[in-house]
């Protein structure tokens, strides 16, 4: 009895898993904002100055990307329209061309985080002065974004493999510090703010985690695997995306926690308080060996041009589907990149300006998770895959944290105590 059933169970697992493989894919594309150069800044900035203390909202903030993610993916697959095109088809004209503009500003300081990442990562490892650095950022991105006329899917593979790079990177980085491991459970699970302006990069780091333009892209990503015929097909399309979210996000949660986890092993446990991503190269070389300094400037280079080529497929996303507009890449993309390119030619603290622009991002988040919310709860527009009250309450309340932690950091910033 026994070797009649075995390969039968064999041969199902082999099916179910060459099935998951055929579906894995779009949270790998997303999962790239969330390692972008913006995670970069606030979580070496909040390693170094708070050491392990911020490591809680690393977590908490990837909870809330899975769950955002995974509503995205539901609307998408319900649907057949991505995020910004149902908006369109529910909200007013006035409403769209709101929501377009904050979506745009949001996506102009995710383009300026990733811009200066790339631009960074090449200065830091070749020498190369950071206007042609930029100059040359540019050029990889409109490279890796012209691969999409091959199809979705290898795009979807090569940011997989720049995704690989910097988690190898992270994984060397994460080896030779040492960290101090009981210390990182413990504010891995409790919540602590030392003082005012940690709550400024508590914030910086959920504007890096929770990422408002892929919010956007997810929805329309899952579309070249959709099957639309029956309601079935498409909670099985649901069930095959949500692993696919749940190992992608992980995967970078890992990486984000490696980043503040170093940052707080190597450079606050010897009093250095990093304000600058060249500072945290040079450093890492006399504290760690040539090594480490080599794959911190890899994964810099590899999170940039990923990162980069995602913004500019969510830009495309967005400008489409709010209000109809379609300019060609060239144009969108240099409109993009010049407040990076002014940002280099001015000498302004591209650390700072990473940090600021992750703010920004927060800011812009309700405006992509409320019109989400929304219409995730309508039985008329999600059909069989319409939200549960459970997770209504739980979108709710996310969305509460979010402009909660908002209104506090206005306060501070405007009060003078950040």
């Amino acid at each position: 009895m026994t070797e009649h059933i075995q390969p039968h169970a064999s041969y199902q697992f082999i099916t179910r898993i060459k099935q998951l493989l055929k579906f894995l894919g779009p949270a790998f594309v997303v999962s790239v904002a969330y390692i972008d150069p913006g995670n970069f800044a606030t979580n070496i900035s909040g390693g170094s100055k708070f050491n392990y203390n911020l490591l809680w909202v690393i977590l908490w903030s990837n909870l809330m990307a899975i769950f955002l993610q995974t509503i995205s993916a539901k609307l998408g697959i319900a649907t057949g329209k991505n995020l910004p095109a149902m908006c369109a088809r529910v909200f007013s004209r006035k409403t769209n061309w709101f929501l377009w503009v904050v979506a745009e500003l949001a996506a102009m300081a995710t383009d300026l985080a990733e811009f200066l990442g790339g631009a960074l990562g090449l200065f830091l490892l070749l020498k190369i002065p950071l206007v042609y650095a930029g100059m040359l950022t540019g050029v990889f991105t409109f490279i890796i974004i012209s691969l999409e006329k091959y199809g979705q899917r290898v795009i979807e593979a090569v940011i997989a493999s720049l995704v690989a790079v910097i988690c190898t990177a992270y994984g060397i980085e994460l080896f030779l510090a040492k960290p101090n491991w009981p210390a990182v459970g413990v504010h891995m699970i409790l919540p602590s703010l030392p003082n005012s302006e940690a709550v400024l990069v508590a914030t910086g780091m959920l504007g890096a985690t929770v990422m408002p333009h892929v919010i956007y892209l997810h929805s329309q990503l899952v579309q070249c695997r959709r099957t639309p015929d029956t309601d079935e097909q498409k909670l099985k399309h649901f069930r095959l995306e949500c692993t696919d979210i749940m190992l992608a996000m992980n995967i970078v949660f890992l990486v984000n926690a490696a980043m503040v986890v170093v940052s707080a092993a190597v450079f606050h446990t010897k009093g250095i308080q990093v304000v600058t991503i060249q500072q945290a190269h040079r450093s890492l070389a006399p504290l760690l060996g040539s090594l480490s300094a080599g794959a911190f400037g890899i994964a810099l280079l590899a999170s940039g041009l990923s990162s980069s080529a995602v913004g500019t497929m969510a830009g495309q996303t967005i400008m489409n589907g709010f209000v109809g507009l379609r300019l060609p890449l060239f144009i969108r993309r240099f409109i993009t990149m010049f407040p990076a390119m002014v940002i280099i030619g001015l000498g302004i603290n591209p650390m700072k300006a990473l940090v600021i622009s992750q703010v920004i991002l927060s800011f812009a988040l309700p405006a992509a998770i409320i019109p989400l919310m929304l219409m995730t709860s309508r039985r008329d527009i999600m059909g069989a895959l319409v939200n549960k009250p459970l997770t209504n309450i739980v979108g709710w309340i996310i969305t509460a944290i979010i402009v909660v932690l908002n209104v506090i950091l206005l306060y501070l910033t405007f009060s003078g105590n950040v």
